[in-house]
């Protein structure tokens, strides 16, 4: 909080607009860096649920949160950016309000979040929020609903981020891995994991006309981490063929020049030497 002036209502419109010019200087330098355009929008709490796959939520009362874990809203408010600074003067009025209350030291209620993981979305207090931060403030009380997900929401910065999430979601219920395996099969190109989905259950498929019998979905994908993958992803590193891939970017990279200069699924010497003359 800047230095009183012994004039709370002036140091409230103060409090404003220095927010207000924050947010213009953040949005030109965004457009002077280039980045991408959901850099300064909160992230949209049911569009996170739906990448991350719901499975359950739970009210836990009362508590106090680090205002930096607030990184998105339940509605789609375009009155404040990404760091809940306002973007017009249409919520000048309660903002001013809330921020002469502060000053004067008055009782502001707790407001009300979402928790997944370490993440916190806003059902109510964006403007609260937004005079706590303008004000120099770390933290704030909240009344926290718990929400478990599918996938952890570790890696999420932007929304840019959900179309990974949503496809790595997609690609674990068509190839539910657990444990390690789950941990290790990771892409960065979205696109990615509907191919390796694709690439697993014709393994699969495949697996199932050797054998001669159904095999379920969890024991397949099991037996491709643990006959196909690994023993592949091993060969590779000695082969000195992973670079700067992932793993799983690896391996579907030569599984799939594997077959359209060879025509083969197998895995030999001669697979590799081909290969590594295409790199």
């Amino acid at each position: 909080m800047t230095r009183p002036t012994g004039f709370p209502r002036a140091d409230a419109e103060n409090d404003f607009l220095r927010a207000r010019r924050r947010q213009v200087l953040s949005r030109l330098s965004t457009w002077l860096r280039r980045e991408p355009d959901d850099v300064n929008i909160m992230l949209p709490f049911h569009e996170v649920v739906q990448a991350l796959g719901y499975v359950s939520e739970a009210r836990i009362g009362t508590r106090v949160i680090t205002l930096d874990s607030i990184v998105g809203t339940v509605d789609r408010s375009r009155d404040f950016d990404r760091r809940f600074r306002p973007t017009s003067a249409r919520v000048r009025q309660r903002w001013e309000r809330l921020a002469l209350a502060a000053r004067r030291g008055e009782a502001i209620p707790p407001i009300e979040v979402y928790r997944i993981g370490e993440l916190h979305f806003i059902i109510d207090g964006h403007h609260r929020v937004s005079v706590a931060l303008a004000q120099g403030l770390s933290t704030i009380e909240a009344s926290v609903i718990a929400v478990r997900t599918k996938l952890n929401p570790s890696g999420i910065r932007y929304r840019g981020d959900l179309i990974v999430k949503d496809y790595r979601r997609l690609f674990l219920e068509r190839v539910p891995l657990s444990g390690h395996a789950r941990a290790s099969v990771l892409v960065t190109d979205p696109w990615n994991y509907a191919q390796l989905g694709e690439h697993v259950e014709a393994w699969g498929f495949r697996l199932m006309q050797d054998e001669g019998r159904f095999t379920d979905r969890a024991t397949v994908a099991q037996r491709w981490f643990d006959e196909e993958f690994t023993p592949v992803v091993a060969m590779l590193r000695q082969a000195d063929l992973i670079g700067d891939r992932t793993e799983a970017e690896a391996y579907l990279w030569v599984a799939c020049e594997r077959y359209r200069l060879i025509r083969t699924h197998r895995w030999d010497e001669e697979v590799i030497e081909t290969l590594r003359a295409q790199q």
